[in-house]
C-alpha cells in the first residue's frame, strides 16, 4: 500500500513572532515545546510547524526567550508586572486604572491582546510615550468583567457575525450557524462569549436570547437589561416557591412580637408607587414626649437563608427603577403584596421606635420585630398640602383619588409634627457638615404605549424631607446601636469616603467659569462652600451641570463591613435598614440586628464584606442601567422635535466638538466640531472653549446656545445636535 504524501503547505502564520511571545509570557512559569505552541494555534501541517521552530529559535537567539530544556522554551522576563482595570477608548486603544501609578498607563491597540473593556489585567510598563505618559503592554486577562454583550446580528451562510451596541467592544463576536438560536438577520440579541482561540482574530459565541427588531421600545428597555446583566423576569422555580409562601398574619407569630397595631401609623409615598416598604406611627405620651415609629417591611420573616428566594433576591441585590418600570428584587407576591404596608391591612415589621422631645432630642430608643396596621396612605403631593396650609384639607388637583377631601385631624396633626422635628433634624445635620445634595430628577409622562409625551422635573419638598430625616434616623441609630458595641460585632454599613482633593480641585476650576469660590481650608469650610454652592445655583442656567459636577467630585458610597462614617450625611455611623423590599443589604442588616438582638455571636466579617462588594457592584449596574434608560426616553422625545428650536447651556467641551444639555427638558447631545462651520475650531483645553482659528470666536463651558435636533439614534442612544448660534448672537 503506497504511503499518502502529506499536503506541504506554505501559508505563512501571520504576526508568529507576537503571537508565540505572547502565549509565553501569559504563561510565564510554563515552558512550552514547538509542538505545544502548534496545538495552541490550532496548527499541525509542516510548514507551519516549521515556521514555529525557527521563530523559536530567532527567539532564543534575540534572548527574548529562554531554552530552559531540550526543545522546552520561556519566556525572559526583565519587566514588574502589574495589575489594573482596563478601561477601552472607542478607538480600540485604552488606559489601564492602577493603583501602582500616579497616573493611567495608555495602551496601544497592537498591546491590548484581547483584554475588553473593564476586565482586571496583568500588565507591565515599558516606555515613556511623547510628554512623559507611560506606556505598557498587557500580558494577561486575570479576570473578564463580562462574557455577555447585546448587539445586532448579520448572517451568512455558515456563520455570523454579532456587532456589539457598546462602543468600547472593539471586536465583533463570531457565531457558529448552530448557535444563533434562530435569530433572524437584523435581530438584536444577547451573545455569550465561550472562546477566544489563539489564531482567531475574533472571539467565538452563541446566542442565548433574541431581544427582538432594534428600536422597538421593549427591546431596547431588555437590551439594556442584558447589556449589564440584569434579569428581568423571575426564574419559575423562584416564582413557585413564593407562591406557596405562608403570608397570613397569625396569632402565634404575633405574640412573638411587639403589638403597635392601635399606634396612629401611615404611609408616605410616591403617587404611583406599589410597594410600601416604610410607615410612620405617632402618638404623644403622658409625660410631652412624642413615641415615633419607623415601621419597616419585614422582608427577612419571608426571604429565609438558603432558599432559591434569597438566593435570587442575593444575585439580583437591589430592584432597578427605569423611565417605564421596576424590575422588583422580589417577587410581586412580596413585594406589592405581603411586604407592602398597605392602609388598612396588619403588617409583619422590624421597627426602630424613639421618644423625642420638642427639640427633636432622643430620650429613649428601642429596636426589634413588631406588627403593626397601616390607618392611612398619603401621596407626598397630599402630605405637602397638610404641611404647605397646616389644615387637613387636601386640595383635588393633589388627591390621590381625585377628589378634594379632608385628613383625618389626629394624622394631619400628625403629619405637621413630624415635619417640625424633620426640619430641627435636618438643620443638626447641615450645622455638623452634611451636604445637601437636592437634584433634580427627570421623569417623563407616557401614554399607554410608552412614549413620551412630556418631560417634568422632580424635585424634593418638604414631605419628601420629613419621610428622609426619619428614615436617616432609623438607619443611623440602627449602625450607631450595633457599631458601638463592645466586642466589635460586624454589620453592614454604607460608607462614604472624602472627597479626593484632585477632584475638588477640578470641580472649583469648571464652577470658578460662573463666578463661583470653594474654601478648601478644612472640612466644615469645603462642606460649607459646597453647601452655599449648590444654594447659589438653584434656578440658574448652569444648575444642573453643576450639581452634576459637584456629585461627581465626591467618592462613591458603598456598602462594607469596614466602618468609615459617612461624610456626605456627616454620620458616624450609617447603614440601610428601611428598604429591604428594594434591597438587599437592608435584608442583611435585619438579619444581623435580630441575631444580635437575641445575643448571637459575631458574624462572619469576610463573609459579609464579599456580599457587601456584590451588592454594591450590583447597585453600581443598575445605577448605569437607570441612566441609559433615561437617556433612551430622552432621545425618543427629541424624535418627534426635530423641527424646534431649543436653548440649551455647552455642559462639556472636547476637541470633537461641544456637549449641549437643554435647559427645558435636560436632553444631552453633541454638536462636532465639523458642523460648526463659520470657522476652524480649535480646543481650548485651559478655557474649556473650542476656538475659531480667524474668528477667535468662543464656545465655552456655561454659553447658552441655540440648537436643533440633527439626529437621533436609539440603538447607540446618541443625540446629534445642529448649532443654531449663541443665545446673546440671536437676540
Amino acid at each position: 500500500m503506497t504511503k499518502k504524501k502529506r499536503r506541504k503547505s506554505n501559508n505563512k502564520i501571520s504576526n508568529l513572532t507576537n503571537t508565540i511571545l505572547s502565549i509565553l509570557k501569559k504563561e510565564r512559569n510554563n515552558s512550552f515545546n514547538y509542538k505545544q505552541i502548534a496545538a495552541k494555534l490550532g496548527v499541525n501541517d509542516a510548514s507551519s510547524r516549521n515556521q514555529i521552530i525557527k521563530t523559536l529559535a530567532k527567539l532564543a537567539a534575540k534572548k527574548e526567550i529562554e531554552q530552559v530544556d531540550r526543545g522546552k522554551f520561556k519566556a525572559i522576563i526583565n519587566a514588574e508586572y502589574y495589575t489594573g482595570i482596563l478601561d477601552m477608548s472607542a478607538k480600540g486603544s485604552g488606559y489601564i486604572i492602577t493603583d501602582a501609578f500616579d497616573e493611567d498607563i495608555f495602551i496601544a491597540s497592537n498591546n491590548i491582546n484581547r483584554a475588553l473593556h473593564g476586565d482586571e489585567v496583568e500588565f507591565y510598563v515599558y516606555k515613556r510615550r511623547k510628554r512623559g505618559k507611560l506606556e505598557g503592554e498587557i500580558t494577561n486577562v486575570l479576570k473578564r468583567e463580562k462574557n455577555e454583550y447585546v448587539g445586532v446580528i448579520q448572517l451568512f451562510e455558515r456563520y455570523a457575525f454579532v456587532i456589539a451596541d457598546n462602543t468600547k467592544m472593539y471586536k465583533d463576536i463570531f457565531v457558529p450557524i448552530n448557535k444563533t438560536f434562530k435569530a433572524e438577520e437584523g435581530d438584536k440579541v444577547l451573545v455569550k462569549i465561550e472562546d477566544w482561540p489563539e489564531d482567531a482574530d475574533s472571539p467565538f459565541g452563541k446566542v442565548v436570547k433574541v431581544l427582538g427588531k432594534p428600536g422597538e421600545h421593549n427591546t431596547e428597555i431588555h437590551a439594556i437589561l442584558s447589556d449589564y446583566g440584569l434579569p428581568y423576569e423571575f426564574p419559575y422555580e423562584v416564582e413557585d416557591y413564593t407562591d406557596k409562601l405562608d403570608t397570613s398574619i397569625t396569632e402565634d407569630e404575633i405574640s412573638k412580637r411587639r403589638d403597635m397595631r392601635k399606634d396612629l401609623t401611615f404611609t408616605i409615598d410616591p403617587k404611583d408607587a406599589k410597594d410600601f416598604d416604610d410607615a410612620l406611627s405617632f402618638t404623644v405620651l403622658e409625660n410631652g414626649l412624642y413615641e415615633i415609629g419607623i415601621h419597616i417591611a419585614d422582608v427577612s420573616h419571608y426571604v429565609k437563608e438558603g432558599t432559591v428566594l434569597d438566593d435570587e433576591a442575593f444575585n439580583r441585590a437591589t430592584s432597578v427603577y427605569l423611565v417605564d418600570r421596576v424590575v422588583p428584587m422580589l417577587p410581586e407576591v412580596l413585594s406589592n403584596n405581603a411586604c407592602s404596608l398597605r392602609p388598612h391591612e396588619e403588617k409583619y415589621t422590624f421597627s426602630a421606635v424613639f421618644k423625642l422631645n420638642d427639640k427633636a432630642e432622643i430620650k429613649d430608643q428601642w429596636f426589634g420585630r413588631t406588627v403593626t396596621y397601616s390607618d392611612a396612605r398619603f401621596a407626598y403631593e397630599e402630605a405637602q398640602a397638610i404641611i404647605e396650609s397646616k389644615t387637613n384639607e387636601i386640595p383635588e388637583d393633589v388627591s390621590l383619588t381625585g377628589e378634594a377631601y379632608k385628613a383625618d385631624q389626629a394624622i394631619a396633626d400628625a403629619v405637621l409634627k413630624l415635619d417640625e422635628l424633620a426640619k430641627i433634624m435636618r438643620n443638626k445635620r447641615m450645622v455638623n457638615g452634611a451636604i445637601s445634595f437636592d437634584k433634580v430628577e427627570v421623569k417623563f409622562n407616557l401614554d399607554e404605549d410608552n412614549n413620551p409625551e412630556g418631560v417634568y422635573f422632580k424635585t424634593s419638598k418638604d414631605a419628601n424631607k420629613l419621610i428622609e430625616e426619619f428614615m436617616l434616623l432609623a438607619n443611623r441609630k440602627v449602625a450607631e446601636f450595633i457599631g458601638k458595641q463592645s466586642p466589635k460585632k460586624t454589620f453592614i454599613y454604607r460608607v462614604h469616603d472624602e472627597p479626593d482633593d484632585s477632584k475638588l480641585a477640578a470641580l472649583q476650576t469648571v464652577v470658578g467659569r460662573f463666578g463661583y469660590k470653594l474654601n478648601f481650608q478644612d472640612r466644615k469650610s469645603v462642606t460649607a462652600s459646597l453647601n452655599n454652592l449648590l444654594k447659589e445655583v438653584v434656578g440658574k442656567k448652569e444648575q444642573n451641570l453643576v450639581d452634576t459636577l459637584a456629585i461627581r467630585s465626591m467618592s462613591k458610597a458603598e456598602y462594607t463591613t469596614h466602618n468609615i462614617g459617612h461624610y456626605g450625611l456627616a454620620f458616624d455611623y450609617y447603614s440601610h435598614f428601611t428598604s429591604p423590599i428594594r434591597r438587599y443589604p437592608d435584608v442583611m442588616a435585619h438579619r444581623l440586628l435580630q441575631h444580635y438582638l437575641d445575643g448571637g455571636k459575631s458574624a462572619n466579617e469576610e463573609a459579609f464584606e464579599e456580599k457587601c462588594q456584590h451588592s454594591s457592584n450590583m447597585e453600581n449596574l443598575a445605577t448605569k442601567a437607570e441612566r441609559d434608560s433615561i437617556k433612551y426616553m430622552q432621545i425618543r422625545f427629541m424624535e418627534d422635535h426635530k423641527d424646534q428650536e431649543f436653548l440649551g447651556v455647552i455642559s462639556g467641551v472636547t476637541d470633537w466638538g461641544i456637549y449641549v444639555e437643554i435647559i427645558s427638558n435636560k436632553c444631552e447631545g453633541m454638536v462636532s466640531v465639523r458642523d460648526i462651520t463659520d470657522d476652524q475650531y480649535a480646543f481650548d483645553e485651559s478655557q474649556f472653549a473650542l476656538v475659531g482659528r480667524t474668528t477667535k470666536n468662543i464656545y465655552q463651558l456655561g454659553d447658552e446656545v441655540v440648537v436643533k435636533v440633527k439626529n437621533t439614534d436609539l440603538v447607540k442612544k446618541h443625540l446629534d445636535f445642529l448649532l443654531v448660534g449663541k443665545k446673546e448672537d440671536l437676540e
